[in-house]
């Protein structure tokens, strides 16, 4: 798979954008030029070329044979090649490319699995997101709080940041549920390596396994974002927040339980307009 040929790369955040867009159009990456790459990527065509040789290769044209091999396709027929008439449609088609490449990585449920029973067995939980990340980790631990009995949002930097990493491990916890999306502030790397380093088992949802938390983490789930608008959309990302949240109700015996407890409390104070 194509996320594989990224792994364990050092790759600059041009690079990362050329990767990002080779993910999004997987079935006609090898059959795309350099020049057209670069277009589509919005980047330099000696950036492509700089790109390949940063993967281990000759030149493109080597990177672009070994696509031919690895990804799983014939050239894309006359319905791929009919592009939306505006870029806000074709912002939606590079979400659903987005959406679909991440059905095809959930084929494999095993991962996402695994760090649900992570997130399901720390008391407490943190779930960490910075900056373009924060909107994310606020969504899943509003849901996760309603199952789990003690979850604590860290979505401000700053000092303060690891002393509230260090009271969650002192009071019990195992696991750090991460968002890392695009662009990566610096301190969130300082972060995740302090809780790494305090004995915290970190498991992120990133934009890509080549991305520059990669090497912080336990676990990483990815994601791809969409770059066609002036900002990234995270259609995928907020997807697959919500899987593991199942996934993590499924490690969670009470999980229901105390859904319906939530329900009835809900309705006893009218909260909700039904």
């Amino acid at each position: 798979m194509l996320h594989q040929l990224f792994e364990g790369r050092r790759l600059t955040p041009t690079q990362r954008r050329i990767a990002h867009c080779l993910v999004r159009r997987a079935p006609a990456a090898p059959f795309l030029s350099s020049v057209e790459l670069a277009e589509l990527a919005g980047v330099s065509q000696p950036s492509v070329t700089r790109f390949a040789v940063a993967l281990g290769f000759d030149g493109y044209p080597a990177l672009r044979r070994h696509l031919r091999d690895v990804v799983p396709t014939g050239p894309p027929g006359p319905a791929a090649d009919t592009r939306p008439a505006n870029p806000y449609q074709q912002a939606v088609r590079a979400e659903i490319d987005n959406l679909l490449q991440l059905a095809s990585l959930l084929a494999d449920p095993g991962p996402v699995e695994n760090a649900g029973r992570l997130l399901a067995a720390s008391r407490p939980l943190p779930v960490l997101g910075l900056r373009a990340s924060a909107a994310q980790a606020r969504g899943f631990a509003y849901f996760a709080a309603k199952v789990h009995p003690d979850v604590r949002l860290l979505d401000e930097g700053g000092s303060l940041l690891t002393d509230r990493i260090d009271a969650a491990r002192r009071a019990g916890a195992s696991t750090l549920l991460c968002f890392a999306l695009p662009r990566h502030p610096a301190e969130l790397l300082a972060a995740l390596a302090h809780a790494r380093d305090a004995g915290l088992t970190v498991v992120t949802i990133a934009d890509g396994t080549f991305a520059p938390v990669a090497d912080h983490s336990d676990m990483l789930l990815p994601a791809a974002v969409g770059t066609g608008l002036v900002f990234d959309t995270v259609g995928a990302p907020m997807l697959l927040g919500q899987v593991l949240l199942e996934a993590m109700c499924d490690g969670m015996p009470d999980a229901q339980a105390r859904l319906e407890e939530f329900d009835a409390r809900a309705a006893a104070r009218g909260l909700f307009v039904e």
